[in-house]
């Protein structure tokens, strides 16, 4: 009997070990870079690069590349056309078939402020060109929505919140993911934000845990320096 108990525990320990090892207990990472580089009063580029991992610094999961080009309406309203591109891995801890991808995207972008509260407003248009194991091609399409709420702690810190809803285009279901964070922002200079941040990805199937660590940088071409 003592000898089944013992056999008993031992299975239960390795199933828990097992299980710590799925994606979703995991607590991930993404590190970021972001960055706009105005060019003339109306028109600037805007770049990104991001890294994510399963774990905190191991188990790949995805990079993704980003470039677009912004038209500036008015100070509160802005508009994006760009291209991204992706390489994944869709398993962690275990091997998995080649994936990578291109992607379009449209912007339009809105700013609104609430007393010292201020709001940015994205809403995305995204094609998905999907390629896994060469073989075989996927093609995707969904509108995503972000609200994102700063507040200023001082001179130097301010706090945000963000929702990004994810919906599909092409599928009978309708729903994709869900984005919910918090975070900090910490401005350098002029040029130079950190940002650092937890949020969670929601879908109808897992429920993801991520650190949000990152550089927002902007530049801008039209000053003089001379």
């Amino acid at each position: 009997m003592q000898k089944i108990s013992l056999l008993l525990c031992f299975c239960l320990f390795y199933l828990n070990i097992q299980a710590q090892k799925a994606a979703k207990d995991q607590l991930g990472t993404w590190y970021m870079y972001n960055a706009s580089h105005k060019i003339s009063n109306k028109f600037a580029l805007k770049t990104m690069a991001h890294f994510r991992y399963y774990e905190i610094a191991s188990e790949f999961q995805q990079e993704i590349y980003r470039l677009g080009v912004n038209y500036t309406f008015n100070p509160k309203t802005n508009l994006t056309v760009g291209t991204s591109y992706s390489t994944g891995d869709l398993e962690y801890d275990a091997s998995s078939v080649g994936l990578y991808e291109y992607r379009f995207y449209e912007d339009l972008n809105l700013k609104t402020t609430w007393g010292k509260f201020k709001a940015s407003h994205r809403i995305r248009l995204e094609h998905r060109f999907i390629h896994k194991d060469i073989t075989i091609d996927q093609t995707r399409n969904w509108v995503r929505y972000n609200l994102n709420v700063n507040y200023p702690l001082s001179k130097k810190w301010s706090a945000y919140i963000f929702n990004e809803l994810f919906i599909n285009l092409d599928r009978a279901k309708r729903f994709a993911q869900n984005w919910t964070g918090t975070g900090f922002l910490c401005k350098l200079n002029k040029n130079i934000k950190l940002k650092m941040g937890y949020f969670q990805i929601k879908s109808s199937t897992v429920v993801l845990k991520r650190l949000q660590l990152g550089a927002i940088i902007h530049t801008d071409f039209t000053k003089k320096t001379f």
